[in-house]
Formats: structure tokens, C-alpha cells, sequence
């Protein structure tokens, strides 16, 4: 199951106490009426000195637009390994976007951020156009993306 995949990569890559405790968090993006093809969305998370930490979740399939969302491309070389068994369909313009994933505890308040890089056929790309620290205090906070995405929030 997908929530349990994020949960397992992001353990991987951060070092956690023996015990990690996890609880559902829950993404929604509402995409901008940008009035194109859908797109590629990618949800990923740093640490504080923004050093790629893990992917979370990626909206579209085709690994050859991998690298039209750059942060995150540049980050992870675009290896398709990074999203396996993280990926749904792309999001169209106008619709809203609901993931809920099993996260670690120790992700919150520590420093952590949540990015969001986004790609349009033909419109270009917003590398990291959401950055949200991953604070229990911006819980249920939405915040505006800077092309394509109209809204995000989480939800713990």
C-alpha cells in the first residue's frame, strides 16, 4: 500500500529512534485553473540544510517528464527508483489532489520541509513552488503555490 511505502523510504533515509512512531498526514493541493494538460506533481522532503531527504508521492508515470520537474529532478538524477510504487495520475488544472501517507513522527519539528515541484506539458516547470516546514503549527494552514498550484495544506 503506498502510504506504508512513504512511510518505509523516508525511514530509510532518516536516522530514527528504535521505536519511530507514524500517523496519517494528509496532502491536498488544489491546482491553479491554468487551463492546460495535466500535470506532474511531485511531493518530497528535505532536511534543514535542504539536502534531498526522500519522495513522497508523484503524480504522473511517465518517467521521461521526470526531469521537467527540476528541483527534485536534480536532486535524485530523476531516477525513476526514487517514486516506485509512489505514483498516481497526473492532476488536471482546476482539481484537487488528496494523499494521505503514514509519516514519522520524527519528520515534525525537526527541521524537515515539504516540497513541490510541479510540470506542465508545454507551460513550463515551477521547481519548488511549495516549501511548507513540516511543523505541527502549519498543520491545516493553506499556503499558495507560485504558478500552478491555486492551494496547499496538511492535515495531521
Amino acid at each position: 500500500m503506498n502510504k506504508y511505502l512513504a512511510t518505509a523510504t523516508l525511514a530509510s533515509v532518516v536516522a530514527l529512534p528504535a521505536v519511530a512512531e507514524a500517523a496519517p498526514v494528509t496532502f491536498t493541493t488544489t491546482m491553479s485553473n491554468y487551463g492546460g494538460p495535466e500535470a506532474y506533481m511531485v511531493l518530497y522532503v528535505t532536511d534543514a540544510s535542504g539536502a534531498y531527504q526522500g519522495s513522497l508521492w508523484m503524480s504522473g508515470g511517465r518517467t521521461k517528464y521526470y526531469r521537467d520537474v527540476r528541483d527534485w529532478a536534480r536532486a535524485t538524477g530523476a531516477n525513476p527508483a526514487e517514486v516506485d510504487g509512489i505514483t498516481g495520475a497526473s492532476v488536471g488544472s482546476g482539481r484537487t489532489l488528496k494523499v494521505t501517507l503514514d509519516l514519522s513522527d520524527a519528520l515534525f519539528n525537526a527541521g524537515y520541509q515539504l516540497h513541490i515541484d510541479t510540470a506542465v506539458e508545454n507551460m513550463g516547470s515551477a521547481p519548488s513552488e511549495v516549501v511548507v516546514p513540516l511543523d505541527s503549527g502549519n498543520a491545516g494552514k493553506a499556503v499558495s503555490g507560485q504558478r500552478f498550484v491555486q492551494s496547499f495544506s496538511f492535515d495531521m
